[in-house]
């Protein structure tokens, strides 16, 4: 703004007195002299008109018209989510097969749909949308869910992302059935959060009993909760929450289009539509 105001100020002393560094004490100035001062004319006009456009925007931006900065933001985010669909829709059509390999998948699992979720059984908003995809699968049978444990919460997110996913290694349909029952159920308590030292065992602890509901080998679960399969789906997890840029869960790719946040069934009909 300083810079601005100052060419401003040079501007308009070259409009008005750029005609005596010429020099010109002929009776008659020269063509040449003539040419001269208007082009000063000229470049000073020019200076002065970019200078108050510059000063005025602004002004107009906020106080006049504020909406446009709205718009604006609008228009740079739906173009940003658009590349991000791009990117999206490009690793899925060649690596979509790897990101199931490891994955608990609910509904069906030969279905033509795919939704993946990037979850944390933690997270009140990923319930939220939980209970969405769980309507989604019970009205259609098209659909598959698969689940990307996003384990972002330390202890409260760690045993449940691992237990699930070991539970495939026994059987998807009691995997899903336990990713259910960590959804619909509360796992720990504020009582356990009071002591973290104990934290993590009491949040498997529970996990284990929901394992045994669910029908699960709790003791060949707890060894696999520490295998390289599991390692290796949380290392996919991560890496590709990276590489679509997921700082936060709940995030759905929906056939090829990404939606961040706990969207509602009709916009996830609509995606699959």
């Amino acid at each position: 703004m300083t810079w601005t105001i100052l060419v401003l100020v040079l501007a308009i002393a070259l409009y008005l007195f750029g005609g005596m560094l010429i020099g010109d004490n002929a009776k008659k100035p020269t063509t040449g002299s003539i040419l001269i001062k208007k082009s000063i004319k000229v470049c000073s006009i020019l200076l002065i008109a970019g200078c108050v456009c510059r000063l005025y925007t602004p002004i107009y931006l906020v106080n006049t018209n504020p909406m446009i900065l709205q718009d604006m933001a609008n228009n740079m985010q739906a173009k940003q989510a658009e590349e991000k669909n791009k990117a999206v829709r490009a690793f899925v059509r060649t690596n979509a097969a790897e990101m199931m390999a490891d994955a608990p998948i609910l509904g069906n699992v030969d279905a033509e749909k795919t939704i993946f979720v990037w979850t944390d059984f933690s997270c009140p908003y990923c319930r939220r949308v939980h209970g969405e995809l769980e309507r989604v699968l019970k009205n259609r049978n098209d659909v598959r869910v698969v689940i990307k444990n996003f384990s972002i919460h330390g202890d409260l997110s760690d045993a449940p992302a691992r237990a699930v996913i070991a539970a495939k290694m026994q059987d998807n349909a009691k995997a899903a059935e336990l990713v259910s029952k960590l959804m619909t159920n509360e796992y720990f308590t504020q009582d356990d959060m009071k002591d973290q030292s104990k934290l993590a065992g009491k949040i498997k602890a529970s996990v284990m009993k929901f394992a045994k509901q669910a029908g699960l080998d709790t003791t060949k679960l707890a060894e696999d909760m520490e295998s390289e399969v599991v390692a290796r789906e949380l290392a996919n997890v991560r890496d590709l929450a990276q590489q679509f840029e997921i700082n936060g869960t709940p995030f759905l790719i929906i056939g090829e289009q990404a939606f961040p946040g706990a969207i509602p069934y009709s916009q996830i009909i609509n995606a699959l539509n």
